[in-house]
């Protein structure tokens, strides 16, 4: 009977210990710490090209592709991020092969096709955030999210006009902008105004402001996605509490 005793209580830990360093090995931390430091430039329009002096002053963020096995070069991801007094302007480097992208209106599923996407978490003290969607072939999403738990609401732009609206452009290169063209790379610039974010707080941002934010790209060329983001996120991109920070200059 001891012997056996000593066996189970012998499993039972095993089974414990076990368990704790799966857990330990599924534990992500909070990535506040990464940080992105966003530098101040005077208004300015966008091309899709990224040619304008202005972003001579941003750092290039370089992604890292979210399954490290399936690492492709040839796909290599960055971008740039700059902020006025009226909003702030975000610049997507991605090569590619080809357009695998077919949607053309805004305001749907763009994330189904080729994509590049940023979230903006002003206030770490509500579960609100702001999503941003742009496509190669230049149609938009930009959307509210409300996200309790993992629960996920979407709001759209009510009276989307005038000083809501966003400006964005997309510059293909080695090809055409048209589906399924064969290109060697695609770069995507956007402003998003601080009258679209609202009611968002801490917006707008200034000298020493910190927002959450994270990047991403998905690109549908194989018969398996592939996706790039600034921070590693479990479960999907919604996962706010694992984004960097941004810190406004």
């Amino acid at each position: 009977m001891k012997s056996i005793l000593i066996k189970t209580f012998g499993l039972y830990l095993a089974a414990l210990v076990l368990g704790s360093l799966l857990m330990i090995q599924a534990y992500v931390p909070n990535n506040r710490e990464a940080e992105y430091k966003v530098v101040k430039t005077s208004d300015f329009t966008v091309t899709g090209d990224g040619n304008n002096r202005n972003w001579e002053k941003a750092e290039w963020l370089q992604l890292t592709q979210r399954r490290p096995a399936e690492i492709d070069l040839s796909r290599a991801t960055k971008v740039k991020m700059l902020y006025s007094d009226t909003g702030v302007y975000c610049l997507f480097d991605c090569q590619d092969k080809k357009i695998t992208a077919t949607m053309e209106a805004d305001f749907l599923n763009l994330w189904l096709e080729d994509v590049v996407e940023v979230f903006f978490w002003t206030d770490e003290s509500l579960p609100f955030y702001f999503e941003y969607e742009i496509s190669p072939l230049n149609y938009e999403l930009p959307i509210m999210i409300s996200n309790h738990d993992g629960e996920l609401l979407r709001w759209q732009p009510f009276h989307y006009e005038a000083n809501r609206r966003t400006q964005h452009a997309v510059k293909i290169h080695g090809g055409e902008q048209k589906p399924h063209a064969e290109i060697t790379a695609w770069t995507a610039e956007f402003f998003i105004p601080y009258q679209l974010f609202s009611p968002l707080r801490n917006v707008p941002p200034k000298s020493g402001t910190k927002w959450r934010a994270n990047f991403y790209r998905v690109d549908y060329d194989e018969e398996r996605s592939k996706s790039w983001s600034w921070q590693l996120t479990q479960g999907n991109f919604h996962d706010y509490l694992r984004f960097g920070t941004l810190l406004f200059e």
